[in-house]
């Protein structure tokens, strides 16, 4: 089997199973180091981010005009998944230190005693991510509760409600030091 399919092989590749398990065994290695050399050495990141790739490649197969190397064109597909990790990152840590400021400069969410990066990054880390993200929307981002519930798609009330349990989830895993 060669790495560049004309575009319909890829499409019966992926409906017989032996010869997508033999393409998938092929290509994976080379997709796999692509990845693992941008990771910094993050292997479990890497594992996912080569997974991501192959689920959308499948789910895009239609896509592949065979113009390119299929490897060529995974590793596009997988460059595209780490771009987005990477700024996913780069937001939820822009987040974390405007909560931060807001605690230095006194605004919401206030706390009583000093906060710092690591305690709210760990307190924020334990709550169930609807929770973590309606915090962070209402509070970091000062969104009305109103554009918090349409964001996850909730009633008003039901956001209501997630955020009262995530501020009081907030002040245990962060010691009660909060007033959020």
């Amino acid at each position: 089997m060669t790495y560049d399919q004309p575009a319909g092989s890829l499409e019966s590749i992926v409906r017989d199973e032996r010869a997508f398990r033999a393409w998938y065994d092929e290509v994976l290695p080379r997709v796999y180091r692509y990845l693992a050399a941008r990771t910094g050495g993050d292997v479990t990141l890497a594992e996912e981010l080569t997974q991501q790739t192959f689920v959308e490649a499948i789910r895009h197969r239609g896509s592949f005009d065979g113009r390119s190397d299929v490897v060529t064109w995974l590793c596009a597909i997988g460059r595209h998944r780490l771009v987005d990790h990477y700024r996913r990152h780069d937001r939820e840590a822009r987040r974390q230190d405007r909560l931060i400021e807001a605690h230095r400069l006194g605004k919401q969410p206030a706390w009583d005693g000093p906060a710092t990066r690591d305690a709210v990054e760990r307190a924020l880390a334990v709550l169930p991510a609807d929770q973590r993200l309606a915090l962070i929307l209402r509070y970091l981002d000062d969104l009305p509760v109103r554009d918090v519930a349409h964001a996850i798609g909730r009633t008003e009330k039901a956001t209501e409600s997630l955020l009262v349990r995530a501020r009081e989830n907030f002040r245990r895993a962060h010691g009660g030091q909060t007033d959020a």
